[in-house]
């Protein structure tokens, strides 16, 4: 399935119907009056958070969404029939922003959630609605109201416990396909990641979900290389995982690259808590090793790993050092029969 994070949608909820003038006339009944009725409501559009859908694909080839007026009232004291309501089912960690692309109408972050996106006509009063003692006749009726014409952008954000940041070819893809069974695209070439990927990753019986979002480079907020466009899936982290190339010619320069875009991205990116590792270390030699680390830890001014995700080597320290960062609340328990060692 194709990745889809950004769609445009037009909406339309329904008109209500108009109110029925109609007076009862029937042979061998002496008395008559009023008996037109009310049109229906119409038709609402609705936002639910489905299980499922991990991306906005369907709104690639359908964008407009209206829903259907009421019918009108008629005779006999009837009702116009209620306009049917749309519903649009988005994936989990959809944001609704208004049609300037900025105002957020709503973030829906859990399974059933559900908000009304525009409501629905009201339905004409009949003339059965206004008579009274002395107006016993009455002539008027309601027009139904009208509908709601909106525009509106959905914006996937992916629910992840932990994001990969880095330059391209940082290795983030063989961490994600080496911890999980999540088979992303690897490569020798730079921009192997088009598009993010999730992986359920395990360690210490408890679980959690990682993102690999396609690499940033040295002007990415600028829309340099596929640009920061996807650095809003790593918004909602717990923790991000920041990888060096030890193999770079300068990974301080790597390192501070990055920063450097998640500052200009804004919000609070930058602050969220990171854990950097020098990756690939098993291409370097012990002084090769020991070289790039400390220019490393003089860039970050704090301590760094060293992983290799080919060579499995600390990786699971590594996975040790994510699950401290994430809150209780959020790790699942393995399955069971995942957690049993296999007997004979």
């Amino acid at each position: 399935m194709k990745f889809l994070d950004l769609a445009k949608v037009y909406i339309r909820s329904g008109a209500g119907g108009g109110g029925c003038v109609s007076f009862r006339r029937e042979k061998y009944i002496e008395y008559g009056g009023p008996d037109g009725g009310d049109g229906g409501k119409g038709g609402s559009v609705w936002a639910e958070v489905v299980d499922g859908l991990n991306t906005l694909i369907d709104f690639r080839y359908q964008q407009h969404f209206f829903a259907k007026s009421g019918q009108p009232g008629r005779g006999q004291q009837r009702t116009g029939k209620d306009g049917d309501d749309i519903i649009l089912r988005v994936p989990v960690g959809t944001e609704i922003l208004d049609e300037d692309e900025e105002t957020v109408i709503c973030d829906l972050t859990q399974v059933g959630e559900r908000v009304l996106l525009a409501k629905g006509g009201n339905g004409g009063f009949g003339n059965l609605h206004f008579k009274s003692a002395t107006n016993q006749a009455p002539r008027r009726a309601n027009p139904g109201q009208d509908g709601i014409d909106r525009t509106i952008w959905l914006r996937l954000k992916l629910i992840a416990d932990v994001g990969l940041l880095g330059m391209p070819n940082a290795g983030k893809s063989t961490f994600l396909a080496a911890t999980s069974n999540a088979r992303p695209k690897i490569a020798d070439y730079p921009f192997t990641t088009l598009h993010p990927n999730l992986g359920v990753v395990g360690v210490d019986n408890v679980e959690f979900v990682v993102a690999d979002i396609p690499g940033l480079i040295e002007g990415a907020h600028e829309g340099r290389g596929i640009g920061d466009r996807f650095l809003g899936h790593v918004e909602r982290c717990a923790v991000l995982l920041h990888l060096v190339d030890g193999t770079s010619e300068s990974v301080a320069e790597d390192y501070r690259t990055i920063i450097h875009e998640l500052e200009a991205y804004g919000g609070e990116l930058a602050e969220k808590p990171r854990i950097t590792v020098l990756n690939k270390v098993d291409a370097l030699d012990e002084d090769e090793q020991a070289l790039a680390k400390a220019e490393l830890e003089e860039a970050v001014g704090g301590p760094v790993m060293m992983m290799s995700g080919v060579a499995h080597l600390g990786v699971t320290e590594v996975l040790r050092a994510l699950r401290a960062q994430i809150d209780e609340n959020r790790l699942r328990q393995k399955p069971v029969e995942e957690m049993q060692s296999w007997q004979p």
